[in-house]
C-alpha cells in the first residue's frame, strides 16, 4: 500500500535557523529518503515553497474566490511530502519514527493513498 507522508513545520522556526542549519536538516532528510529509495520503499517526494507563495481557490455562491497564502492560520505549515510503499500502517510508522525530521521536532502525518481505478 502507498502512504503519503505530510511533513509539517513551523516556518518561523525554520527562518530563524542559519543557512548552515537549514542545509544540514535538508541533507539529513535527503540521505534518509535515498536510503529508503535503495530499499524500494521511497516512491517520490518534494519540499514545498513557503506558505507565503501559496494561492487558495474556493467557490462561494457560484463565485470563484482566490486568496493569497494559506486559508487557515496554524502554527505548523505543510512543508513537503513523500510517498512510500509499506505493507501496512505499522510498517509505515516504523519508517516515519526513524525519519530525521521527526527526530528534529517536525510532525509527519501518515495518510494511506487510495488506489487508482483500473484504466479502461
Amino acid at each position: 500500500m502507498r502512504y503519503m507522508l505530510l511533513v509539517y513545520n513551523d516556518e518561523t522556526r525554520w527562518d530563524a535557523m542559519s543557512e548552515g542549519e537549514q542545509d544540514a536538516r535538508v541533507q539529513q532528510a535527503v540521505d534518509y529518503s535515498m536510503g529508503l529509495r535503495d530499499k524500494g520503499v521511497y516512491l517520490t517526494g518534494d519540499r514545498l515553497m513557503p506558505t507565503s507563495t501559496a494561492t487558495t481557490v474556493r467557490m462561494k455562491d457560484g463565485q470563484t474566490l482566490v486568496t493569497d497564502g494559506p486559508f487557515a492560520e496554524t502554527k505548523e505549515q505543510l512543508g513537503g511530502y513523500s510517498v512510500i510503499e509499506a505493507a501496512n500502517l505499522d510498517e509505515a510508522l516504523a519508517t516515519v519514527v526513524r525519519h530525521p525530521l521527526v527526530r528534529n521536532g517536525l510532525s509527519i502525518e501518515i495518510r494511506p493513498l487510495r488506489e487508482p481505478p483500473p484504466l479502461r
